[in-house]
């Protein structure tokens, strides 16, 4: 977790290009309170003197899932900052850590005396005791800074010289892949530092590679590899794509690593080779891909509702070699062919209902042109809550839409109302918990637009047996509420988001508990979210990434509760976006292990004997153009004509700044955005000078001080109750 220090700056200033490193210092004493970005190399490239060895012992905080600060022995050398418990250690090349710090953002905050170096893979935080410690490792690390970005200037070939051949571990995130084998170069960091004329390096990505490295040789090569790779990698996805429809009817592929089944120690599990997909798909590889043959009697299609009830967890299933029969292949093909063209859904006693849109009206629009580092670079360690984004950053979908995305999946809640034994409706609940970020996975690159304080947002599927509504309940801080119904479950939920960028990456921090009530057994299920966090935000490919840990208990039955963990890993780490769980009975034994990824699927079981409980649903055609939603997220603020007279004028489908930029109109939803932000600032004004505050109109808060519904929303829509009250001005 990021420091509650970062939150006590007032003010925040960019040095200043023109300044000078020495000027820098000479200003400190005034900004002391808030966070210093400090500059890379500017101007011509100059042979900088080479720096002394900077070494002693700092104040490190604690990599997740742990907390607080532990002291580790730091060793600076030619910009290369190794750390480990002791001097000893690094003589011995026992490391923890390594850092090169003319590849990071650094950021410094003289008050705390807190150092931050953003690595794209890390983010570490440093702590120094003196203040004259402080300013001595400050003074060093800027010279080391300037050393290394200057010698990666002028030798982007060797950028990794220092790394060679050298593999590093660190206690707490097991063993860090050679960074020599990665061929980082430098032109993936262009955003650090600038140069003169005669090589420049940019921040907005025009310029990404100086005129004398296109021509090399060694350049063009690169180029032509990673087109081929990408023409590999695209021939690849659509054929996974086509064998992950072939094979939607089966279980889990084969563990080899996992033997047993065995849940006395979790923990002794976690470095195994758990993987389920085949590293490699080739020629060489037909047959190598392990398959349970499907279970005998009825086999439930649906991608995310597999039959898990009839499944024994302790019993071994036998597996097939990957070879079925003709006829068994004809009768799955035939199955999913009917469950595809399925006609639409009927409504109780009418008319078939109208099929729902399965793309948007235009394109998301390029933000190429949109230079983040301008915007964000005086926010670093701030919350970006209340910073203002240009409205092509935004997707034309809202928090409260969001929020009804995590029901995405809710056929998963409603087979949990089904099964009576309480150890396996929690592996459903569970499941469901996971699902709900599945929709990130493509989603890193645009945020959602911020309601406004009264904004609602109702979202009425009969298909799937369910009625939510949503409201912004707060502004500062800003608190989205949800509420929804069904035939077998309740769900609700109220959450704020802290989001804080870090110079390359930004964490989203949720605050808030997630309830579901199934009525029939009595159950009432409560779990926390996990942080996020969104890679490479300044320039190359966004990623986004969930860690934590998830615990989901039963309020109202003791005899089961669940820990689901959200691994953290490098973006190209074999267990990259993996998900770990594990259900307990009431004393503590382990009955039930999950596991699989938060984007594709979730297992369950251990051994032969492992069962798919969901699968992420597949994306629609053409998603990469349509800011990549999912089928679900295109139809969110999708406008029925013969539910428009039902909705309150509060709810987000009327809203215009969002409905211009889904139908492709900038420069009139950046208007409207900025024209509907005024008239929230002229609200509260009113409110703050007649001394009122803002009631919500569907939620209040209940005891233990979370927004619950006052059940008043679903009542006033079944007859029109919406026209006959008065509701603010909102747009």
């Amino acid at each position: 977790m990021m420091s509650d220090e970062k939150n006590l700056g007032v003010s925040q200033k960019l040095v200043s290009p023109s300044r000078s490193t020495s000027s820098c210092s000479s200003k400190q004493g005034s900004r002391q309170d808030s966070w210093e970005v400090v500059e890379g190399l500017r101007g011509e490239m100059n042979y900088t003197q080479e720096p002394p060895v900077q070494k002693g012992f700092l104040l490190k905080k604690r990599k997740w899932p742990l907390k607080g600060w532990h002291k580790r022995f730091f060793y600076l050398d030619k910009g290369i900052l190794k750390y480990a418990k002791s001097q000893t250690d690094i003589e011995r090349e026992k490391l923890h850590g390594c850092i090169d710090v003319g590849l990071s953002v650094m950021s410094v905050k003289k008050s705390s005396k807190c150092i931050d170096l953003d690595t794209e893979e890390h983010i570490y935080h440093l702590k120094v005791k003196s203040e004259e410690v402080f300013d001595e490792w400050v003074s060093k690390l800027r010279h080391h800074r300037m050393y290394r970005q200057n010698e990666i200037a002028m030798f982007p070939h060797e950028v990794n010289h220092f790394f060679s051949g050298s593999t590093i571990t660190d206690s707490s995130s097991g063993v860090f892949d050679s960074i020599s084998s990665r061929k980082r170069s430098s032109i993936s960091k262009q955003n650090l530092f600038q140069t003169g004329s005669n090589v420049s390096f940019s921040c907005g990505g025009e310029t990404r590679v100086p005129l004398w490295l296109q021509s090399s040789e060694d350049m063009e090569k690169c180029s032509k590899d990673l087109a081929h790779c990408h023409a590999y990698l695209v021939e690849m996805s659509q054929l996974l794509q086509s064998m992950d429809v072939l094979h939607r009817t089966y279980s889990a592929p084969a563990i080899n690593a996992i033997q047993g089944g065995s849940f006395e120690s979790p923990k002794k599990e976690k470095r195994s080779h758990r993987r389920w997909r085949s590293r490699a798909i080739g020629k060489d590889a037909k047959g190598t891909l392990q398959v349970p043959k499907p279970f005998s009697g009825p086999v439930r299609l649906h991608s995310s509702n597999p039959n898990l009830s009839t499944l024994d967890f302790g019993e071994e299933k036998n597996y097939s070699d990957g070879s079925e029969t003709s006829s068994e292949f004809s009768k799955m093909q035939e199955d999913l062919c009917h469950i595809a063209h399925k006609g639409p859904v009927l409504d109780s006693g009418r008319e078939a209902k109208s099929r729902r849109r399965t793309c948007l009206p235009a394109p998301c629009p390029s933000s190429s042109n949109i230079s983040l580092w301008n915007i964000l670079r005086n926010n670093i360690g701030k919350d970006l809550s209340k910073v203002a984004m240009p409205v092509e950053l935004n997707e034309p979908l809202n928090t409260l839409q969001r929020l009804c995305e995590e029901l995405e999946y809710s056929e998963l809640l409603d087979k949990a109302a089904q099964i009576p034994s309480p150890l396996e409706r929690m592996v459903y609940v569970a499941a469901f918990a996971i699902s709900a970020y599945a929709s990130s996975y493509y989603r890193a690159g645009s945020k959602p637009f911020n309601p406004v304080l009264g904004e609602t947002y109702e979202c009425i599927r009969e298909d799937k047996g369910f009625q939510f509504f949503s409201e912004q309940v707060s502004h500062h801080p800003p608190i989205s509420a949800c509420h929804a119904e069904s035939r077998n479950f309740v769900f609700w939920q109220d959450v704020r988001w802290k989001n804080k960028f870090w110079g390359k990456s930004m964490e989203i921090v949720p605050i808030g508990t997630t309830h579901v009530t199934l009525p029939v057994f009595g159950d009432h299920f409560e779990w926390n979210k996990v942080t996020s966090c969104i890679h490479n935000i300044l320039s190359g490919q966004r990623w986004i990434e969930h860690y934590g840990e998830i615990v989901i208990k039963n309020l109202h039955d003791d005899s089961c509760y669940c820990k689901v963990n959200f691994i953290k890993a490098k973006y190209w780490s074999t267990n990259a976006h993996e998900i770990e769980g594990t259900v307990f009975d009431r004393s503590g034994k382990a009955v039930h292990r999950l596991f699989g990824k938060w984007h594709e699927s979730i297992y369950c079981g251990g051994g032969s004997s492992s069962a798919c409980v969901w699968r992420a649903n597949p994306m629609p055609k053409g998603y990469e153009q349509y800011y990549s939603f999912t089928q679900f997220a295109l139809e969110l603020n999708e406008m029925d004509p013969s539910s428009k007279s039902l909705l309150p004028p509060t709810d987000t489908r009327f809203r215009p700044d969002q409905r211009f930029l889904e139908e492709g109109n900038l420069e009139e939803a950046e208007i409207q955005k900025q024209r509907i932000e005024q008239l929230q600032r002229e609200r509260r004004r009113v409110l703050e000078e007649n001394h009122v505050e803002h009631q919500p109109r569907f939620f209040r808060k209940s005891d233990d001080d979370s927004w619950v519904s006052n059940g008043t929303y679903l009542e006033l829509r079944k007859d029109l109750g919406f026209s006959k009250l008065d509701h603010p001005v909102l747009w």
